[in-house]
């Protein structure tokens, strides 16, 4: 294995508001919250190794072992709690396409585990086996819940399914968890107790607060008037976002979920973005907007602007493994620059702007209160604002070296992120020198997806042709 099992420690067995909203709004369907990680490999894995990979996993990671149960009447904090009959075989099967299966086979079997719902009563996440690929080679398909862990989160679970050699190492014994837990009238009571006892706590410090305001506003009345009007201001602007109209052409939502996926040189994104004053993520989004621009103008009119939304990643190193730390941005993003310099520009500053405000994590700031809603609430006010976004896109770090699956080389990796009610959701996963491009759409709103993935292809080489040539 890749990792240290000494120097992991897992994350609090209560949901962060952010992750309650992902759990409880998928009483809306179009809010499922499906994370699908798809590794095509050189060659089928050995079946015994895989098993033993995921049991060692399972073991080490208890939350791979947990169901989330909820208070009685949503009353309080969903909580991760041990499965009391886990089973492997519910978790990690196989599947094999008509043979000699290519790319669109794959993709289609990875979007229909996408769209089939969690059971509920079980531990939110499942694994196969692909074979009948053509070549010889096969794939591992990994769908978890987005509350199990962000993109970062996946990659440091994944890392301890994966080697460094195609050949069998031992793996480091660990127990078995506890599989006992609190009752859901258990949990009901025992959160309860907690905030009642926390009462007079709260109370305090918000005298506490009040009192430190009053002095403040006594001592320096301009400059805390100034300093919160400024605070209010900047987390109004991260918690609602820019108005931005959304597209005529991607204005139609459905249930129904298509993948893509292309891939592009690492190496060369980076320089085109160095080669203008810019990022790798830079490069990157202008090349999605060079994309979209490109697949408006096929079909009439190019909006000035694009409601685009982007996770910021907040882990720390000594965050636990898993769970969640990101906060979401949305802004306008130019779709009006023909000019692949001037759009690598402009969405710099859009970006810099936009994470350099006062307050960045506006769904953090407001996810407290909307995760106590009733559900049904929450869901209606989550869906609205997340399908406002015609464009969303994730930028993670993969794998930097080798990596193997069970003696098979994993020779491409693409993390396919959920699309809570927008139009497009599209993540980037490096993998050694290159960067997997996975594509989520919604094919009521891209209608044509074969011509939005050409027109993507062509945002991604106009970009790449910025860099410099040897």
């Amino acid at each position: 294995m890749t990792s240290d099992p000494g120097d992991l420690v897992m994350t609090s067995s209560e949901m962060n508001p952010l992750e309650t909203m992902m759990w409880r709004a998928e009483v809306d369907p179009r809010l499922r919250s499906p994370v699908v990680i798809l590794d095509v490999l050189d060659r089928p894995p050995d079946r015994d190794r895989v098993v033993a990979s995921h049991g060692w996993a399972t073991r080490f990671v208890p939350r791979l072992r947990e169901r989330v149960l909820e208070p009685w009447g949503d009353w309080g904090t969903p909580t991760w709690v041990p499965d009391p009959d886990f089973a492997l075989p519910h978790h990690l099967g196989r599947a094999q396409v008509a043979r000699p299966g290519g790319r669109r086979e794959l993709l289609d079997l990875a979007a229909s585990m996408a769209l089939t719902p969690f059971d509920r009563e079980r531990p939110p996440w499942e694994a196969k086996i692909v074979t009948g690929l053509a070549g010889g080679r096969a794939a591992y398909v990994l769908k978890v819940h987005h509350s199990v862990a962000d993109g970062m989160g996946l990659v440091q679970i994944l890392r301890m399914l994966h080697s460094g050699v195609r050949e069998h190492t031992d793996l480091p014994d660990h127990p078995e968890p506890d599989r006992h837990g609190p009752s859901r009238w258990g949990l009901t009571v025992s959160q309860a107790t907690r905030t009642v006892a926390a009462v007079p706590t709260r109370t305090l410090d918000l005298v506490s607060a009040g009192a430190g305001l009053l002095g403040r506003l006594v001592t320096r009345p301009l400059a805390t008037v100034s300093d919160g009007s400024a605070f209010l201001g900047s987390a109004l602007r991260a918690a609602v976002g820019p108005v931005v109209p959304r597209s005529p052409l991607l204005r139609r939502r459905s249930l129904e979920r298509r993948f893509e996926a292309l891939e592009v040189d690492l190496g060369a994104l980076k320089a085109a973005g160095r080669a203008v004053g810019g990022s790798l993520n830079d490069a990157y989004l202008a090349a999605l907007l060079g994309g979209m621009r490109r697949y408006h103008q096929r079909f009439g009119a190019i909006p000035e602007h694009l409601a685009m939304g982007m996770p910021v990643n907040t882990r720390d190193a000594d965050d636990p493994v898993g769970g969640n730390h990101w906060a979401g941005t949305r802004f306008a993003a130019p779709l009006g620059d023909a000019d692949p310099v001037a759009r690598i520009r402009h969405v710099r500053e859009v970006v810099r702007r936009t994470t350099g405000e006062r307050v960045v994590d506006g769904l953090g700031l407001i996810a407290p209160l909307l995760a106590v809603l009733p559900p049904p609430l929450l869901a209606l006010i989550q869906g609205g604002a997340t399908s406002a976004n015609d464009l969303q896109a994730s930028n993670v770090p993969g794998m930097t070296g080798p990596a193997y699956l069970a003696g098979a080389q994993i020779v491409r990796s693409y993390a396919f992120a959920p699309l809570p009610g927008g139009a497009a959701m599209i993540t980037l996963t490096s993998h050694g020198d290159t960067c997997c491009v996975a594509v989520t759409l919604d094919p009521a709103a891209i209608t044509d997806p074969d011509a939005f993935l050409e027109d993507l292809r062509a945002g991604f080489d106009e970009v790449l042709a910025l860099a410099p040539v040897d």
